[in-house]
């Protein structure tokens, strides 16, 4: 199947929330990744969500260009092409982008979308993610107003965050403290300002004590039961049963039974990073030092070309990111719910 289109992806996250069940969101930074992550959901029979951060994006552009809309566009146009050959509905979004890169990331990638959309084709990419986390939450909700408007131009979903996640990824840090905790006025006020669809569609990171980076199982302090208070706060104020898609950061080193309490009260999407990129570099380490006097030329020999051939190494590497993808849809519970079956 093609990337999703609006229409399939309104429908995968509506599907997602009836089902209590949320999408994988896998961060990328290349085609083989990519590849890895098309093969996991396809062999889990999942649709999913794959992501570029910034970060990601400058490096998909080439160590020379460095530029994160070039690498954005280049990524989603192999995505685009490649994800044709896969059974599953796949979805492309990009990751955290804080206020001073909106300009020089989301905001040209949104008019490209809106462009093409205009010409009756399909947006670029189905989703992005504005990260107000840095600014006062008044300021947050004010920019992602405006972008709501944007991505509404554009058939986009915009994904904000209301509170901050504690950690550090791809340059951007947080301490860890209370403010990991979103509250209910917070959520409340980002209804206020953003509507509950009428405007253009959105998900929301709430934060619960959220941390990126890598922790062992129970290391970090979840409280999921705030989000089912802001589902039930706003659902009160506007007649609606969970009316909130929301997403989950930084779930490394969460026990499994958060996760799941946290897919009851609406989380429809997951992002999944250190994980991933763990289990893609960790059959490459393996290879090298299996195969040591191979993949070096050592005391004037010549090696093996074919254990140092990056296809070789390469195949386990995306094995192993593929077998995490599918690992992930079966905690997040969205194995073999694909809409083609």
């Amino acid at each position: 199947m093609p990337i999703a289109s609006p229409e399939a992806y309104a429908e995968m996250l509506d599907r997602a929330k009836a089902g209590r069940y949320a999408y994988p969101a896998i961060n990328v930074t290349s085609s083989q990744t990519l590849n890895a992550a098309l093969k996991g959901f396809a062999d889990a029979e999942s649709d999913g969500i794959i992501q570029v951060s910034t970060g990601g994006a400058e490096y998909l552009s080439g160590p020379s260009i460095k530029d994160m809309v070039t690498g954005a566009v280049a990524f989603a146009a192999y995505a685009h092409e490649v994800a044709k050959k896969y059974s599953v509905n796949v979805a492309l979004h990009t990751d955290h982008c804080p206020k001073d890169k909106l300009d020089g990331f989301v905001r040209p990638l949104m008019a490209i979308s809106q462009e093409r959309v205009k010409r009756g084709e399909e947006p670029l990419y189905q989703s992005h993610m504005w990260d107000g986390s840095a600014v006062p939450v008044a300021e947050n909700l004010q920019i992602a107003s405006q972008l709501l408007d944007e991505a509404a131009r554009g058939k986009i979903v915009l994904e904000i965050e209301v509170g901050v996640v504690g950690g550090e990824e791809d340059g951007v840090e947080n301490a860890i403290n209370d403010k990991l905790y979103t509250t209910v006025d917070d959520g409340l006020a980002m209804v206020e300002a953003l509507g509950l669809g009428e405007k253009g569609r959105y998900m929301a990171a709430l934060t619960f004590g959220n941390v990126h980076g890598v922790y062992k199982p129970g290391n970090v302090k979840l409280r999921p039961e705030i989000l089912k208070q802001i589902q039930d706060a706003v659902g009160a104020k506007y007649g609606k049963e969970k009316p909130l898609s929301l997403v989950f950061h930084g779930g490394s080193g969460s026990l499994l039974s958060e996760i799941r309490e946290a897919l009851d009260y609406g989380v429809v999407k997951m992002n999944i990073d250190t994980d991933t990129q763990y289990a893609f570099t960790r059959p490459v380490a393996d290879h090298m030092f299996r195969n040591y006097d191979g993949v070096l030329k050592i005391d004037g020999e010549v090696g093996n070309k074919k254990q140092y051939d990056p296809r070789t190494w390469g195949k386990a590497a995306e094995a192993g990111l593929a077998a995490r993808v599918v690992e992930a849809c079966e905690h997040l519970r969205s194995t073999g719910t694909t809409m083609t079956k």
